[in-house]
């Protein structure tokens, strides 16, 4: 039996959830977010089953590079944008279309010879204070890029929530104002929502709406998981029992030896651990799930392994498949009992990790 986990990546469900995003938003487009690896999906295989979607979108430009290598021919917008000159020639030479969020990148467009289809995604700051332009720059901006020959009417505009996850925040409703108030002067295509925005604001959506994690199957509302919005999730992580042991009274078990027994009891040992990107920190007592049941995990999550408390009268057997977060334990369980978010959970899965694909992807 082989030890290695494996991470099932799901092309129904990744339909689905898009799916989902068309009845929520319908009649926008769709611009889908496949940054990091599309949330540690697989950058590739994503983009395969996102082939109905109107463009995708990505961080930094060498997986924009990765995806015109593969023959992917969609519109590919770059979030971050470029730095320098020859960065703006890299995106023009792939027909990527960057978005504009600082002016020293206006004046570079405005030195460079760009090509006649060369669009742009102006950022606007309505309140996340990260990157975009403030009210008091949007107009020059505007101005600027619209004097370029080749852009004259191919600006879109843009902006992101800082706090969409949370639907009591009064803040969003103050950033969709703001984005109304400075972009009402233009006409142009406008994003605003996130996966929140589209399941949450729905005053939001305008002309194109940019579904990220939502589209992985998970909830990107605090203290949700997918079920609850009929999403669902596109990895299950899974590895198989390599060892079971009985274990006595007051025994401990683990590095540090920080758990230690109530009574006589059998450890199913598990091949995964934080070297396949399931986190050390994890609380103790997370449940992991083994033929339809819960067991607690008990001691450190080590490396290569961790230990699971299956009680002394369990039937369960060295190569069983055991699930780490995915159909059936959500990974916005196991990210709350880490302390963190699902986003890190999914991006973190190491390369040691095979991956699967299931339904009609390719193996």
């Amino acid at each position: 039996m082989s030890r290695v986990a494996t991470a099932t990546i799901s092309f129904d469900a990744l339909k689905h959830n898009l799916s989902i995003v068309r009845q929520l938003a319908p009649g926008r487009k769709i611009l889908a977010i496949i940054k990091a690896d599309a949330y540690g999906h697989g950058l590739l295989t994503v983009a395969d089953g996102l082939q109905d979607v109107d463009a995708l979108a990505v961080a930094h430009i060498e997986e924009a590079a990765t995806l015109r290598q593969k023959t992917i021919d969609k519109t590919i917008v770059l979030l971050q944008g470029f730095i320098d000159e020859s960065e703006l020639k890299k995106l023009c030479s792939l027909c990527v279309e960057p978005v504009i969020h600082s002016s020293y990148q206006i004046t570079i467009l405005e030195k460079t010879q760009l090509p006649e289809n060369f669009r742009v995604w102006l950022k606007v700051d309505t309140g996340m204070n990260r990157l975009g332009f403030s009210k008091d720059e949007i107009s020059k901006a505007w101005s600027r890029l619209n004097k370029i020959p080749q852009l004259k009417g191919r600006v879109r505009l843009m902006s992101h929530f800082a706090n969409a996850d949370d639907l009591k925040k009064a803040h969003t409703h103050e950033q969709i104002d703001q984005f109304n108030s400075m972009t009402a002067a233009y006409s142009a295509e406008k994003s605003l929502a996130n996966s929140a925005g589209i399941m949450g604001w729905p005053q939001s959506h305008y002309e194109w709406v940019r579904p990220g994690i939502m589209l992985y199957g998970v909830s990107p509302f605090m203290g949700k998981t997918a079920s609850a919005h009929n999403l669902k999730p596109v990895m299950t992580l899974q590895s198989g029992i390599i060892s079971i042991n009985h274990i006595k009274k007051s025994q401990t078990v683990g590095y540090g030896s920080c758990w230690q027994t109530a009574a006589d009891t059998q450890i199913a040992v598990v091949g995964c651990g934080y070297g396949d990107g399931y986190p050390r920190h994890i609380a103790e007592g997370t449940k992991v799930l083994i033929n339809n049941e819960l067991y607690p995990i008990v001691g450190r999550v080590s490396m290569d392994m961790l230990c699971v408390d299956v009680g002394a009268d369990h039937r369960l057997q060295v190569g069983d498949s055991v699930t780490l977060w995915g159909d059936g334990l959500p990974v916005e369980y196991v990210a709350e009992q880490a302390g963190t978010i699902a986003y890190e959970l999914l991006c973190q899965v190491t390369s040691r990790v095979h991956f699967k694909l299931t339904d009609n992807g390719k193996n």
